[in-house]
């Protein structure tokens, strides 16, 4: 068998895995999609089975009714974007900061912006509400956005990609006269649309799915998020599997969207500083 024969077979195998591991993950996912097309009789069946035997709509329409889906849609959808927006412009400041500016201490502060990566969420979770609340900011946006505008990842992941363009570039603008936000502003920042759209997506998708902490900051049904709201579907006396489903379908509709639409970009951006550390 020829080298290249080898190559071949070894490239086909390594997709079939691939593909494998990809349908184990996706699995619930897809059998969520499922369930909410389900009949309650279907879904509690001793025989369960993977597909619906028809598209029932009711599971969606009873989701709509015992929550406000609607609200807590927007709830989301204004704390992502802020949140996001937030994120991709510290993290480009900083990230700016740390690859071009020359100043003392800027290795320790890195290496201590990288370090908060270490520390779990759940362990300042207290301090932070305590924190939070003192600042009267329960059942209030701010509150729910404000733990969620710094990101190390973000910086870490822009200071990679900001390193890897000439230093010469900020050197020939500054000559010119250019500022240094000047520079940010209108060279750095179109040459990093790649890596600011990853930044941008990747805080989308987190925040959209935060589940603990809106649920700890707020107490009003209104000022709810999805991940949040999306509980209320269960009761103690009964469970509703198929509006609970119904529901998760349509929380997981705008993050799907969002990835279609910007996978490419998300790719560029994620390999963009790869090539220099």
């Amino acid at each position: 068998m020829t080298e290249k024969k080898k190559d071949q077979i070894t490239s086909v195998l390594i997709q079939v895995v691939c593909v494998i591991l990809g349908l184990i993950i996706m699995a619930p996912v897809l059998y969520c999609i499922a369930a909410a097309f389900m009949k309650p009789t279907e879904i509690l069946s001793s025989n369960p089975s993977l597909f619906p035997s028809g598209f029932y709509l009711d599971n969606f329409i009873q989701a709509l009714k015992m929550t406000q889906i609607p609200r807590f849609l927007v709830n989301s959808l204004f704390v992502s974007l802020v949140c996001s927006v937030m994120r991709m412009m510290v993290a480009s400041m900083a990230a700016y900061a740390f690859a071009f500016f020359e100043f003392k201490g800027k290795n320790i502060l890195f290496y201590l912006v990288l370090g908060t990566m270490l520390i779990p969420g759940d362990a300042t979770i207290v301090t932070n509400y305590m924190t939070v609340s003192g600042m009267g900011l329960v059942n209030n946006y701010l509150g729910i956005m404000i733990l969620y505008f710094v990101s190390a990842a973000n910086i870490f992941l822009m200071r990679q990609n900001f390193k890897t363009i000439p230093k010469e570039l900020k050197e020939a603008a500054d000559i010119d006269g250019c500022s240094a936000f000047g520079f940010y502003w209108r060279i750095l920042l179109p040459i990093a649309k790649p890596v600011m759209t990853t930044v941008f997506i990747s805080s989308f998708v987190s925040t959209w799915n935060m589940y603990l902490w809106p649920m700890i900051i707020t107490t009003r049904n209104e000022m709810r998020t999805v991940q949040v709201g999306i509980t209320m579907l269960n009761f103690s006396e009964e469970a509703a599997y198929g509006a609970t489903m119904a529901g998760a379908v349509i929380v997981l509709i705008p993050s799907i969207i969002i990835f279609i639409i910007s996978q490419k970009q998300i790719v560029k951006g994620m390999t963009a500083g790869a090539v220099k550390g």
